[in-house]
């Protein structure tokens, strides 16, 4: 019997609440001073972009008012991946 996997950006319940949860905070953190909605904001878009085309959208928007914001959250992805892979590799060489 032959299992049908998701596509690799098919969209999976936790990134959905993820993605949508940013978004929420991102949004309050445009109405209360005391949180920084705009990275939020970036955060969520970021996290729903490869998945739905609002989302894709809400990125350029994004990085249209805030080139730098934007550009910091895409340079966190890699450090985290980078990071992960690091990981990876050193799980692999203690078990080999």
């Amino acid at each position: 019997m032959i299992t049908e996997q998701p596509a690799p950006g098919a969209p999976s319940l936790t990134r959905k609440a993820a993605g949508l949860s940013l978004l929420f905070i991102g949004v309050l953190g445009v109405i209360l001073p005391i949180l920084h909605g705009g990275i939020f904001l970036a955060l969520g878009f970021f996290v729903l972009r490869d998945q739905y085309g609002w989302a894709r959208r809400g990125m350029a928007w994004m990085r249209e008012r805030a080139p730098g914001l934007c550009d910091r959250v895409e340079a966190m992805e890699a450090r985290m991946i980078a990071w992960f892979e690091r990981q990876t590799q050193r799980v692999r060489r203690a078990f080999s």
